[in-house]
């Protein structure tokens, strides 16, 4: 079980580090740290689990945040309609992408950064991706708002990433040119 402990922060190398492809047949230990990954986000959000094993609420978390420079990770949110979004994605890719950019109200924060970093982090509203399952099946999906954010910022951290390099540093709350604001509200 990945504890925060097991969570690497931000000043180690490896967070700045390109994360390398898989081939199938996934090794028996990179489907395990898979399975590894979903089920902290799973139980990250289980308000009796994180307060049980002192875990981070956290929707995503990608294989380098634990020190493993292997291009995976696992999303696990709920959708606007009120279904969940639960996956491991191993060499995951952008097809597509909209013009239209997207970001949240409220910035985003991340498991391996223990500050709180002000400002709008542009994304892509709508993207269609590809990725493998863990057992090698071929998956694609489109994803907007919300999910498709979740699904960039994982994304980043296989490419050695952080939310915070997308911010204006000038002005961090600067109005983002078409772009849409997703108002996570308070609960989020």
């Amino acid at each position: 079980m990945i504890l925060m402990k097991d969570i690497i922060r931000e000043g180690n190398e490896l967070l700045r580090t390109c994360a390398e492809e898989v081939s199938f047949p996934l090794a028996p230990e990179i489907e395990q740290l898979g399975r590894e990954l979903l089920e902290y986000v799973q139980n990250s959000q289980d308000d009796d689990l994180a307060e049980k094993y002192g875990l981070r609420p956290g929707v995503g978390i990608a294989a380098p945040q634990v020190g493993q420079l292997h291009r995976l990770f696992a999303l696990h949110l709920e959708q606007d309609n009120g279904e969940w979004l639960s996956f491991v994605a191993v060499n995951p890719k952008i097809v597509s992408h909209s013009i239209e950019l997207a970001y949240l109200s409220t910035g985003e924060g991340c498991l391996s950064v223990d500050r709180s970093v002000p400002g709008y982090v542009p994304r892509y509203a709508r993207i269609t991706v590809k990725f493998k399952d863990l057992s090698g099946n071929e998956k694609r999906m489109r994803l907007k708002g919300f999910p498709a954010i979740a699904f960039q910022h994982e994304l980043d951290h296989l490419n050695g990433v952080l939310f915070y390099d997308r911010i204006n540093s000038d002005d961090p709350y600067a109005e983002i040119e078409n772009g849409i604001m997703i108002d996570m509200g308070k609960d989020q």
